[in-house]
């Protein structure tokens, strides 16, 4: 079980929102470069981003501050870098910039045809996000919820070839109310690429959880405020998901 550190950027900072909410930001810190490499220092081995303001514009937004994480983490760990991705350059110009994954997101469900496109051109290097309420897909930050069925979508984007997916429970996400297990399991069970589950981790308790369940498909997990506000200490974690996991 991967835990991957959040590092969302708003005006160059690293903030955490509560329910996407962005005029509930939280900064963490001015330096998001700094904290990149103080996660890979606590044992991180994949990192995720996302450019927040990016995602509301529509397009990035905060370049400055994603290259400046790239070039400190270099080739040590994966990167995947979502927010306002919405056309064939942008990825080419995030990959060749050093991103290995790129995140899909409100582009894949408004626009099937560019994600499906995306697959074609970037082999290996596409991740959709699917954030959902009550089995409901939301776009456009979360603001706005759509009437498809979260598992038929992603089954539809599994066919396309995209890499994994990431399933955010916008319910809890920031909330530090604990992973919604019943509905990642769910959507893990119905795909043959792993899915990567995000929104509520609070604490071991939620680690221990995922890892229980990692055998139905769940490969990894995000965790964002609760590593920030110290809730969950990320080293351990990650020990503890190793250990669990048999590696």
């Amino acid at each position: 079980m991967l835990l991957i550190p959040a590092i969302d950027l708003k005006d160059g900072h690293c903030v955490r929102l509560k329910q996407g909410a962005m005029d509930d930001a939280t900064v963490f810190s001015e330096e998001p470069a700094a904290m990149a490499r103080h996660w890979i220092e606590n044992g991180a081995r994949r990192l995720h981003l996302v450019d927040l303001n990016g995602a509301f514009a529509g397009k990035p937004k905060n370049e400055a501050a994603i290259k400046a994480i790239l070039k400190e983490v270099g080739d040590e760990i994966p990167v995947q870098l979502g927010g306002g991705i919405r056309d064939l350059d942008t990825i080419e110009r995030c990959l060749d910039d050093g991103v290995t994954y790129v995140i899909i997101g409100t582009a894949a469900v408004k626009n099937p045809g560019f994600l499906h496109d995306a697959c074609g051109a970037f082999p290996g290097h596409i991740i959709v996000g699917l954030d959902a309420k009550d089995g409901k897909v939301a776009v456009d930050g979360w603001s706005k919820m759509t009437g498809h069925d979260v598992v038929d979508l992603a089954k539809k984007f599994e066919d396309y070839g995209v890499e994994a997916v990431i399933y955010t429970d916008i319910g809890r996400d920031g909330m530090l109310s604990g992973v919604n297990i019943e509905a990642t399991v769910k959507l893990a069970q119905a795909l043959r690429i792993p899915v990567i589950a995000s929104g509520g981790i609070a604490s071991m308790k939620d680690v221990k959880a995922l890892c229980a369940v990692q055998g139905e498909g769940i490969s990894g997990a995000i965790t964002g405020r609760a590593i920030y506000e110290g809730t969950l200490n990320f080293s351990k974690a990650q020990a503890e998901a190793d250990k669990l996991s048999g590696r």
